[in-house]
């Protein structure tokens, strides 16, 4: 029976669970967004800032501007290790380089320029419109951090910028006669004198660039958290078919993906079961270490599920040292007891392979049966709370005790006459007498492998 309780449906987790993912794969699929991100961001990073060095050329051709040519190349040594330490989840480190760059932002843009020989107010700066590069890290940030950061991005920009400000409103630079004379220049008009005078630090609009900025900031975190849901739920799809992938030949998850009916949905329809064993298994792990047990399960197991997806069947269960396999399950496809058959004949010569390596490794041989039926099975959800997709009926108990006939026969597959007139094939099968199973009132003709 297949176990459906971690594959049904995408839950929908808070955005605070979403931040730190539970599973491998949206663990794997918020890192690899992250390291694609941070890529990006780099580059994005270092041709805006290249792209800012020519233009400061073109705005200032002076020897003055290497100053500022110089915190560019600082801000792109940040943006590098911001993706040497940048990680899925909280880091201090990353957060601790953003605070960083926005402080070296802050300064590169309200900090004289020590070089420069003009006499100006440094209130002048504002004229230049520079609030505008932040978005420059902003931008970067969308391509790598989390809404929250994005969000944290808005609120320290806008407190460094307003700090920044009541820095050169406080101890900049003035020349109060250049304020008298915008007075002079606009004799009835106070505001206007005010808006020009290259002394005012002109608080509403400081106070109007920070709030833009962090409507935009909070828009885009808002953009951001939606991206990562959906990479999130991309990556609950992804495990959703790997689950699939552990039972379902990769034909039938194909198929499944693009079912809208739920897979435990009650019905019935004729398919192939089969049940294999491992003859004394339970003598043979007396004595042996449960490392060299497990070992040979899985080399056992390993060919059995490879044979089964191969030939386009499902895996149900592992019985111990057994499995139960079924073909047209859970949906029917013309020739499903042919590929059943092809099937156990694979196993069988895939059995003798791996018998011929343990004997060449000094190993004792493992004996496998195989039993095959074909017939109508029901199908469908089983369980209360933890729901198990399962396959029932009197052809998976003929089919078990068919594989169980093969110790009285001392064959290696009992199938029976009901796969051979469905499939339509019994090359390297013989007739055997019928045989009295358990449950079923007549004997059943059966065909056995040697």
């Amino acid at each position: 029976m297949v176990d459906l309780s971690t594959t049904r449906f995408p839950v929908r987790r808070s955005t605070e669970e979403a931040e730190v993912p539970t599973h491998r794969h949206a663990q794997e699929a918020l890192a690899r967004n992250k390291r694609e991100g941070m890529d990006l961001a780099v580059k994005a990073r270092i041709g805006a800032l290249s792209a800012t060095a020519v233009l400061l050329v073109f705005l200032n051709p002076n020897w003055d501007v290497l100053w500022y040519h110089a915190l560019l190349l600082a801000l792109v040594f940040v943006g590098l290790a911001q993706r040497r330490v940048g990680r899925v989840g909280q880091s201090r480190a990353e957060l601790a380089l953003l605070f960083a760059d926005l402080v070296l932002m802050t300064a590169a843009l309200l900090i004289p320029n020590p070089f420069s020989t003009e006499a100006i107010p440094t209130a002048m700066i504002f004229r230049f419109e520079v609030f505008q590069y932040f978005t420059i890290i902003l931008a970067a940030g969308v391509l790598t951090y989390s809404w929250r950061t994005i969000i944290a991005i808005g609120n320290w920009t806008a407190a460094l910028w307003l700090l920044g400000a009541a820095c050169v409103w406080l101890f900049g630079r003035t020349y109060p006669e250049l304020g008298v004379a915008m007075q002079s220049v606009f004799p009835g008009n106070p505001d206007l004198a005010h808006l020009f005078d290259p002394n005012s630090v002109n608080w509403d609009l400081r106070i109007q660039e920070v709030i833009v900025f962090f409507i935009v900031a909070a828009i885009l975190a808002v953009a951001v958290r939606r991206y990562q849901m959906l990479v999130l739920d991309s990556a609950e799809m992804a495990r959703e078919r790997t689950n699939l992938a552990r039972y379902f030949s990769p034909s039938m998850v194909d198929e499944l993906s693009t079912k809208d009916e739920p897979l435990g949905q009650i019905r019935s329809h004729d398919a192939a079961v089969l049940f294999v064993d491992i003859v004394g298994f339970t003598t043979y792990s007396d004595g042996r270490s449960a490392q060299e047990v497990i070992a040979t399960l899985r080399a056992f197991h390993a060919r059995m599920e490879s044979e089964v997806f191969a030939h386009g069947g499902t895996l149900d269960k592992y019985l111990g040292d057994g499995l139960m396999a079924t073909f047209g399950t859970p949906l029917p496809l013309p020739g499903d007891a042919k590929r059943a058959l092809a099937c156990v004949r694979a196993m069988a010569d895939r059995m003798e392979a791996l018998n011929t390596e343990r004997r060449a490794d000094g190993l004792p041989e493992i004996d496998a049966r195989f039993g095959l039926h074909f017939g109508t099975v029901v199908l469908g959800d089983i369980g209360a709370n933890r729901l198990e997709f399962a396959v029932l009926g009197d052809t998976v108990n003929v089919a078990s005790r068919l594989e169980a006939m093969t110790r009285a026969l001392d064959v290696r597959a009992v199938v029976s006459d009901a796969v051979i007139n469905a499939a339509g094939d019994n090359t390297g099968l013989r007739r055997a007498a019928d045989q009295p199973v358990r449950g079923v009132a007549d004997p059943v003709s059966v065909w056995v492998l040697d």
